[in-house]
């Protein structure tokens, strides 16, 4: 199998497997217990907050573990709005936004009350600041603008998004889960006031995640889940020791190792590129051309389903959409978005490499994608 779906998630590397391992067996006590072996886990939970924090250059007091970002983001949006005073009641998302932020800030208005505005996206699939400055008013309450998109790895400026939101009395929520150990972020810079990201992105495990918010802020959020009051109240239940650990040391590894990976994977994506264009005809580029993820290609193969590609060539993984759409059948929100209809959004299919990934793995699957675009083009021309 050549994997080329690591924005849907990744492997985890032994390096964070051999430092969850202990937490399974002769540090399994509780984080919260206190006595001497629950007060050393809680101690090694505490250095992997910090070592999330660095990751997005962000402080330690900042960090509240959650079990993935799609729990962060809920707790993010329904908390501010739940705390919000009249008349802030609008949430402004991105129209390509990942679907948990979408689905939550649906939910928080239909339980809290209020609404949510859409903000376009240009053909490129980066925001569209000036329809973003002009639906701002003084009833926004939080606008939500991803740093990087999973589909298109297309790059956002969420410095000027973050402007534009303060500028109107808003709050600025940032989904930095893409974006994480591929490019720098910095929170530290008082643009993002709410951040969110995920360990099984950045190879760690799956099940744990975060929250990044100022002191000041999480005392407005209300919390989504209730009981013994861990993370400072905002999140109850045993904590789960292992994950952050892995958390905090797959953080490590991909501040470490960031400018290398992105370095390699740039190149690698661009030959991924250049064989597919070179090897057939109607391919075309979905998303930037250059402010883009370097490890992230999202092409359409003109007359040829995406999903029946796919299935003529299982030996490659990868996608044609978010993770996140499962085994939906509509077509990606993300590519419509940006202006492309339903048969051309049926075509296309992203492919995300990874830290493993190696210049004969693409090599290998290009010749497996040429084959099966043109198998399924000669079923469509019968």
């Amino acid at each position: 199998m050549i994997y080329f779906d690591h924005n849907a998630t990744t492997p985890v590397d032994p390096r964070v497997l051999a430092a969850m391992l202990p937490l399974f067996a002769e540090q399994c006590a509780n984080a919260s217990s206190g006595h001497v072996a629950g007060r050393a886990v809680a101690r090694l939970v505490e250095q992997a907050r910090g070592q999330v924090a660095a990751l997005v250059g962000a402080n330690r007091r900042n960090v509240v573990f959650t079990s993935g970002a799609t729990e962060a983001v809920n707790l993010a949006i329904r908390g501010v709005l739940a705390g919000a005073g009249s008349p802030r009641r609008r949430i402004l998302v991105s129209a390509t936004e990942h679907k948990a932020v979408l689905a939550a800030a649906a939910q928080a208005v239909s339980i809290h009350g209020g609404t949510v505005g859409l903000v376009r996206v240009l053909p490129d699939g980066t925001p569209d600041l000036d329809h973003l400055a002009a639906s701002l008013s003084s009833d926004v309450v939080l606008v939500a603008v991803m740093a990087a998109n999973s589909e298109t790895g297309a790059i956002a400026d969420v410095g000027r998004a973050a402007q534009l939101a303060h500028g109107a009395g808003a709050l600025f929520l940032c989904d930095v889960t893409q974006a994480a150990g591929k490019i720098p972020v910095a929170l530290d810079a008082g643009e993002i006031d709410l951040a969110v990201l995920s360990a099984h992105k950045i190879y760690g495990p799956k099940g744990v995640g975060a929250l990044l918010a100022s002191r000041r802020l999480q005392a407005r959020l209300t919390p989504l889940i209730v009981g013994g009051g861990q993370e400072r109240g905002l999140r109850s239940g045993t904590i789960n020791s292992a994950g952050i650990v892995g958390f905090g040391q797959a953080a490590t590894i991909a501040a470490a190792e960031l400018a290398a990976d992105a370095d390699r994977l740039r190149r690698l994506t661009a030959l991924l590129h250049h064989l597919l264009t070179e090897k057939l005809d109607g391919v075309a580029l979905n998303g930037p051309t250059v402010t883009r993820l370097p490890n992230t290609l999202n092409l359409r193969f003109v007359d040829a389903d995406a999903d029946a590609v796919m299935t003529a060539m299982p030996q490659v993984a990868v996608s044609a959409g978010s993770a996140c759409q499962g085994s939906s059948t509509e077509p990606s929100h993300v590519l419509t978005a940006m202006g492309l209809g339903a048969t051309a959004a049926s075509q296309s299919l992203r492919f995300s490499l990874g830290r493993p990934s190696t210049a004969e793995e693409v090599q290998a699957a290009v010749g497996h994608v040429v084959s099966a675009v043109e198998h399924v083009r000669a079923l469509g021309a019968d």
